[in-house]
């Protein structure tokens, strides 16, 4: 082997360096399955469909603040492939301090145990996700507007399984 060849390829930094994830604030989330595996429904005239498995997910996110009192879920949508929100973290509704990626590592947990048990054996997240600190208004209404319009978006995105043969 060469000695100055690494042995695993030096992966992109996922999350903003030196800031803490567990401050208060506005954060938009983005989780895909892995192999972007259509398992959470179908969109259909522009409307995200939910079948079971999907439905799992929508319950499992909308009671995080259960779990985590820190934590409340604004906006969202769950895709055939993946889920977009919003994530506010307010530490003072709780005794506990928690951050991002101690919910996000927890929601992923939960859900994947959950759709294992209802058959869905071979689930998979994809390793990661995709975070971005909403620092004001504008970007916050711009990023409901993405979220709101994401099945809109479906017929024309790349990570659409049926629209691979027309690449």
């Amino acid at each position: 082997m060469n000695e100055n060849k690494k042995p695993f390829p030096e992966r992109k930094r996922n999350r903003l360096k030196e800031f803490d994830y567990s401050n208060d604030g506005y954060y938009f989330i983005t989780i895909c399955v892995d192999e972007k595996e259509c398992c959470f429904g179908t969109v259909e005239s522009s409307n995200a469909i939910l079948n079971e498995y999907g439905e799992i997910i929508k319950t499992i996110l909308t009671g995080l603040n259960e779990k985590y009192k820190c934590c409340e879920i604004d906006y969202y949508i769950i895709m055939p492939n993946h889920i977009h929100f919003i994530m506010i973290i307010d530490n003072s509704k709780s005794d506990v301090k928690c951050s991002v990626p101690q919910i996000i590592g927890g929601f992923k947990s939960i859900t994947t145990i959950e759709l294992h048990k209802k058959g869905l054996t071979n689930f998979k997240w994809q390793r990661s996700y995709y975070d971005r600190i909403i620092r004001n208004e504008k970007e916050l209404y711009y990023i409901r507007q993405y979220i709101e319009q994401n099945p809109l978006r479906w017929g024309l995105e790349k990570d659409n399984p049926e629209n691979l043969e027309l690449m």
